[in-house]
């Protein structure tokens, strides 16, 4: 928690006369009266300024010698002073003008009030925040413990607080006594508290003036994490060998069954893929959230590996960072609390003889990042807890929706590990770009899902099928199977119905605004004449933007890079 000590304004009495040489010397004016009205009265000669301080009977006074401060003075400042003169005078910047005074008699109250004020904050942050947070001081004894810390450890805070934190945790256990005793910072750290019981520790020391003056520590059980961790690994293990089984059944098949669509750049992509996969080397698959990367992936797979090789994903993105260790490389017996009696093995392990695919792998922690680097150089790695090396022998397929080099330049992803992977990239195009895969995706979305709600749908209506064309599609072919299913729960009578699309339909681009097609376009393919819809889109769309690309692209929800792509392949000159 950041804090600023209270400035000068606060401690600065603005209730004061000053009086002139004259009256000093001649005491002409009824100071008495004059004492009543006003709390402080000063004299100034030259630089300097003097307290009037009057007798018991105010009948005469002395002259009080002050300091004099500046506005914007530190409080130890005025602390340091006040130990010599009773009364500071405070100027206005650098000029000799007098804005108040700071008496003593004053300054130590407003301090402690200051002070309260802050503990009120801080004690009620300490009530709020759900987390476990403990507080000790140099003495070990506990200062500070949130209603997190009593839940995670059954101890209430009237029972704990202002005793030795030793009295309830055995030493071995107590990371903050490392922290207070070495001065030594965690973040994110695996620690066991207790026995069967696993927490994620940031630990910091309390410091005052280069001297350590207690610790803090703060607690997330991870216990029924690195539980459920365990059953959900086991339930992968089955499915894994189910999809075993499966895909003996269906090796003959085409791999890119599973891959809808027939549009010239889809073709082109696939095309790519098919040479690549008939090499040994690692492949990155780019593409947006959506564009189905896992199913390229899987297809490089079934082309060129065995009916039995495993293929074994891994989502960077999905798993936690203090687990992602234990689940690409496995971990030994007793490796750490919750964790299998007989050991488990990672993800690098299961994929011995065929693929291990790295998904959203710009999403992989930077720390894990280096090790993963040397598991594919090496093939070799270490089980957590483990000393004996593991060999192993897979082919890599990565994939990622962000931009690795971007990511490289900003320090975010490891350059050595971006050049390991990226040997042969490959991207998967948006739905965006293949309008006429939109049709076939659709057909097939319905039939599928009309099946499984057994809800019989007639078709689809061309004012539907023309505000899905024109969509931008950010989600891809999820977006679409999800806006599918929706038009088919809330279908009537099999009748689909365009009010019940989750997207807001641009009226600007419905073909009533583009010149009637000539009879002469009956004939032509689909792909033709939806290469001339999107032609007149984007011609409507230059022309909006008064020629701006940059802003066309924008609008159109495609970059810079594709729209210049699209000018050329549909022949529009600009």
């Amino acid at each position: 928690m950041l804090t600023k000590l209270p400035t000068t304004e606060t401690f600065v009495s603005t209730n004061f006369m000053l009086v002139d040489n004259l009256i000093v010397e001649e005491k002409k004016l009824p100071l008495h009266a004059l004492s009543k009205q006003n709390e402080k009265i000063f004299y100034r000669k030259g630089m300097s300024y003097y307290q009037l301080v009057f007798s018991k009977h105010q009948t005469n006074f002395d002259l009080l010698p002050c300091k004099v401060i500046k506005n914007g003075s530190t409080v130890e400042s005025i602390v340091q002073y006040l130990q010599e003169y009773s009364c500071l005078v405070v100027l206005k910047g650098n000029s000799n003008e007098m804005i108040g005074y700071i008496h003593v008699t004053a300054f130590i109250p407003q301090l402690l009030t200051n002070f309260r004020e802050l503990q009120a904050y801080i004690s009620t942050i300490l009530d709020t925040v759900d987390e476990s947070c403990t507080v000790i001081n140099q003495s070990k004894r506990v200062i500070a413990w949130t209603k997190g810390a009593e839940q995670l450890f059954s101890v209430n805070k009237e029972k704990i607080i202002g005793q030795s934190i030793t009295d309830f945790f055995s030493r071995e256990r107590l990371e903050i006594l490392n922290t207070l005793e070495k001065g030594t910072s965690v973040y994110h750290h695996q620690h066991q508290a207790r026995e069967n019981q696993v927490v994620l520790i940031n630990s910091n020391p309390v410091r005052l003036n280069d001297t350590i003056i207690g610790a803090v520590v703060s607690e997330t059980d991870i216990t029924s994490q690195i539980r459920l961790n365990k059953e959900l690994y086991q339930a992968r293990e089955r499915l894994f060998h189910l999809e075993k089984e499966v895909t003996k059944l269906t090796a003959k098949e085409d791999p890119f069954q599973a891959i809808r669509g027939n549009s010239p750049v889809l073709n082109r992509t696939i095309h790519k893929i098919k040479k690549a996969a008939a090499t040994d080397t690692g492949i990155l698959i780019y593409g947006e959230s959506g564009v189905g990367k896992e199913l390229f992936a899987k297809a490089v797979h079934h082309i060129r590996e065995a009916e039995e090789a495993p293929f074994v994903a891994i989502n960077c993105g999905a798993i936690p960072s203090s687990l992602f260790e234990s689940e690409i490389f496995g971990y030994e017996k007793g490796a750490f609390s919750g964790a299998d009696l007989k050991g488990k093995k990672g993800k690098a392990e299961l994929a011995q003889g065929g693929t291990l695919f790295l998904d959203e792998v710009g999403e992989m922690p930077l720390e894990m990042q280096v090790k993963t680097l040397r598991l594919l150089q090496e093939k070799a790695f270490y089980r957590v807890g483990g000393t004996k090396e593991i060999h192993v022998d897979f082919r890599v397929i990565a994939a990622t929706n962000k931009d690795l080099k971007a990511l490289v330049t900003e320090g975010k992803f490891r350059e050595d590990l971006y050049y390991r992977l990226n040997i042969i990239s490959i991207e998967i195009p948006p739905l965006r770009q293949r309008p006429e895969d939109i049709i076939e995706l659709t057909h097939y979305f319905l039939h599928e899902i009309s099946i499984k709600y057994q809800q019989p749908i007639h078709g689809i209506s061309q004012e539907v099928m023309q505000a899905l064309l024109q969509h931008s599609w950010p989600g891809n072919i999820r977006e679409l199977q999800n806006v599918i299913e929706r038009l088919v729960v809330f279908a009537e009578d099999g009748e689909i119905h365009l009010e019940e699309l989750s997207f807001d339909v641009d009226q600007s681009h419905t073909p009533s605004n583009f010149p009637p097609e000539s009879a002469a376009n009956d004939n032509l393919a689909l792909s033709t004449r939806l290469e001339e819809v999107e032609r007149k889109i984007i011609l409507q769309e230059l022309k909006k933007a008064g020629g701006n690309k940059l802003l066309c692209a924008k609008n159109l929800h495609i970059t810079r890079a594709t729209l210049y792509n699209r000018l050329k392949k549909l022949g529009i000159q600009g």
